[in-house]
């Protein structure tokens, strides 16, 4: 079990576990956090995870750890790590079983002021326009032509069927399509639980938002992203639905064979992998695209069906309201890129489990419009507290392989906290404070409780101030969909 003192502090907020701490490790493993987050972690199994991470084949630089890092499934929540190609690793338990849950902004066009005389029935239309809960389904049902090619073209595949705008693919990460997607690697299981699912929320953490901009850090940063103080915008945080779960499932139980095969030892059962090039390996990755593809797709009807609801309830009394998209970003995700190590660029898969992309200015994947600013980053609180717009760093390069944190991070499990809260309570308590709910759960509902979570506000001042994110904004709720 490893303990506080088992730490070398590198830095005001970074935190590493040398390789020489255990024999099998590859690679040091480094955590982002202050006093309080890094005790926080060390409560539970993350850092362990962490570590083990570090010991897979390919590993590069170090396994590292955001400020949001929680325990999860082989690996942690929050956790990214790097494995150099061709040799290198993918581990389906590594990316995550929501592939691309991801959070997607809209900006409107409005003030506060011009929205809180209808916000009840703004959170109401939502709630109806935007399915959600446990097993919901979508107004799309698909065909399995449409399914297969929403696999393979992602958002593209909404723009052509007229639910998406060109700038909303712009304004995407992979431009909403992540090349190489196969539907043939996706099993039939799989495609059984996603073909009903398209537009849909889910539920657990995922969330629509309706949010104010409460605070605008860097003017010049928010101005070029179409951000003021005191604006409506919209967050949309959901993913690939039972379709990406079951992929991630059909994956692992796969490669508790392939391990043996390849003669990969591991420390822990849930990190199956594969040799990135290997037929197995590649496989998983087609499969992994085509989820996100899926979950891309996903957002962008939600995203259709929100503008659709601000249209039916502010008609006749606001005739512009915009809800252009600011960007949107990807969790649970494996991508291929270059890195800077050792003074070369090299090539490797990054895994990203709970964890952010966060390119910084220059990179020539982000719209010209954003080229000189860095990638938007969009950084959700747990239900009732603020989130944050941020942007990505020429540090995030420099030292987490353009990543940051994804989120508040639990300190609670889900199953702990509906037995500490009450969702009825909780509810009653988000509207005294003037936020409007629409819920289908209260269980789900208590799930979600901001004291289940870290303090969002001090996740992203570690981010920011570590130099691995620049804070823009930060955003307040007044009306929250969950199913």
């Amino acid at each position: 079990m490893i303990q506080k003192h088992n730490l070398e502090r590198v830095s005001e907020f970074v935190w590493q576990v040398p390789q020489t701490f255990r024999g099998d490790m590859r690679a040091p493993a480094r955590i982002y956090a202050d006093e309080a987050l890094v005790e926080d972690a060390l409560e539970d199994k993350s850092v362990e995870q962490l570590i083990n991470t570090a010991t897979l084949p390919g590993v590069v630089k170090c396994a590292i750890a955001m400020p949001d890092i929680h325990q999860g499934y082989g690996a942690p929540v929050g956790g990214v790590f790097a494995t150099r190609l061709p040799e290198g690793v993918i581990s389906p338990g590594a990316i995550g079983y929501d592939v691309n849950c991801g959070v997607r902004l809209l900006a409107s066009r409005l003030h506060v002021e011009q929205v809180a005389p209808h916000i009840q029935e703004l959170a109401t239309a939502l709630y109806k326009n935007c399915p959600s809960g446990v097993g919901s389904e979508g107004s799309l049902p698909l065909s399995a032509q449409d399914l297969n090619e929403v696999l393979e073209n992602g958002s593209e595949w909404a723009r052509k069927k007229g639910y998406a705008r060109q700038e909303d693919l712009d304004r995407t990460e992979e431009r909403g399509r992540m090349a190489g997607a196969d539907a043939a690697a996706v099993s039939k299981r799989a495609k059984d639980r996603g073909k009903d699912q398209l537009g849909t929320l889910g539920a657990g953490n995922h969330f629509i938002e309706v949010d104010r901009v409460a605070e605008v850090y860097d003017a010049d940063a928010a101005d070029a992203l179409g951000l003021f103080a005191d604006q409506i915008v919209v967050q949309i945080h959901c993913g690939s639905r039972g379709l990406g779960h079951q992929v991630c499932t059909d994956y692992v139980n796969d490669f508790q064979r392939t391990v043996h095969e390849y003669k990969i030892e591991l420390p822990d059962r849930e990190l199956v992998c594969a040799p990135f090039e290997s037929n197995e390996g590649q496989a998983y990755f087609k499969a992994m695209a085509g989820a996100a593809n899926f979950a891309f797709a996903n957002r962008q009807i939600l995203a259709y069906h929100i503008r659709r609801s601000f249209e039916k309830t502010l008609a006749g009394i606001v005739k512009d309201f915009g809800l252009d998209q600011i960007y949107d970003i990807a969790h649970n995700m494996g991508k291929v890129e270059e890195h800077a190590i050792d003074d070369a660029r090299v090539k490797v898969c990054v895994h990203r489990k709970g964890a952010t992309r966060a390119f910084g200015p220059g990179s020539s994947v982000l719209p010209r419009d954003l080229r000189d600013l860095g990638q938007p980053v969009l950084i959700p609180g747990s239900m009732g507290t603020a989130s944050y717009v941020l942007v990505g760093t020429a540090g995030s390069m420099a030292q987490t392989f353009g990543s940051t944190c994804h989120g508040a991070g639990r300190v609670m499990s889900r199953s702990k906290a509906k037995r500490a809260v009450r969702g009825e309570k909780l509810r009653d308590e988000l509207t005294a404070r003037g936020i409007v709910v629409r819920a289908g759960s209260m269980p789900g509902l208590a799930e979600e409780a901001p004291q289940a979570y870290k303090d969002v506000a001090r996740v992203v001042e570690v981010v920011h101030q570590a130099g691995i994110g620049k804070k823009v904004a930060r955003l307040e709720p007044i009306a929250v969909i969950k199913g």
